[in-house]
């Protein structure tokens, strides 16, 4: 019964939108599904890496370093506001050849928001501190809760990315394009500023 309910709770905690979904979509969107593989398969590892510093309570151990908490939504902060503005202003109309390359959408761009991703922080703790599965044994408790999460993030992401692509071949306005680009960027951009306020 409890695998049944953090399972779902998963689903939805992780499969919600988020600055992650945000930036999956637009990648998919600008380029494409085999480009957009790339950033998908950086945020997966950040991802699965929050999830298991969140499982092994690393990060509660890091929360404790003086300065340590304060740093990484400074570093987490800069770059949501750097990917809430890329997206919100992507050409429109744009072939991906024109689109250009940017860090935002690399493997190594996914894997900064994965790991520094405060929404996913939340989901996380939250998670690993509810429906104790394994009841005697913390170590196996926690591991099929880590396998969860990142078996959900790596299927939900994949529909997100792939939503992205289909948004992408649709025969969208300029003006339609524009405004769910800004839709996307604020998404991100209001986890910015909740993770400064």
């Amino acid at each position: 019964m409890n695998l049944s309910l953090f399972s779902l709770a998963s689903v939805v905690l992780l499969g919600s939108p988020g600055p992650a979904i945000a930036a999956l979509i637009a990648v998919g969107k600008e380029r494409g599904f085999f480009q957009g593989l790339r950033f998908y398969a950086g945020l997966q590892l950040g991802l699965a890496t929050a999830a298991g510093a969140s499982a092994a309570g690393l990060f509660s151990a890091f929360a404790a370093i003086p300065g340590a908490t304060k740093t990484m939504m400074f570093i987490a902060t800069a770059y949501l506001l750097y990917l809430s503005y890329k997206i919100a202003f992507a050409p429109v109309g744009a072939s991906e050849a024109e689109a250009g390359s940017s860090f935002a959408s690399t493997v190594g761009g996914g894997m900064l928001l994965g790991v520094t991703n405060p929404k996913a922080y939340i989901a996380f703790a939250s998670l690993m501190a509810s429906y104790a599965i394994a009841r005697l044994d913390t170590v196996a408790d926690m591991s099929i809760k880590w396998i969860i999460c990142v078996v959900v993030m790596i299927v939900a992401d994949l529909a997100w990315l792939w939503a992205g692509v289909v948004l992408g071949r649709a025969d969208l306005k300029p003006t339609t394009e524009r405004t769910i680009n800004a839709l996307m960027g604020c998404t991100i951009l209001a986890t910015a500023l909740m993770a400064i306020l």
